[in-house]
């Protein structure tokens, strides 16, 4: 999926994503495949969607990507 980061809290090393479709997810920052464990929110990021632990969707193998996904 394609989507942006809408917030991400270096402090605590989560944050989530809106992908293109308007769906949001959790993410953490071992989720993140450059191994920097941080990520600029308003990203614009490629992500997969897999079954996360507290019984929700969440975001993993988050990449940032060179496209502009606003449109």
């Amino acid at each position: 999926m394609l989507g942006e980061v809408l917030e991400f809290d270096e402090a605590v090393g989560y944050g989530t994503v809106r992908a293109t479709d308007g769906s949001e997810h959790f993410f953490h920052c071992t989720a993140i495949l450059d191994g920097s464990r941080s990520i600029d929110v308003g990203a614009d990021v490629e992500f997969d969607v897999v079954p996360g632990r507290r019984g929700r969707w969440e975001a993993a193998s988050v990449r940032v990507v060179d496209v502009d996904i606003s449109g």
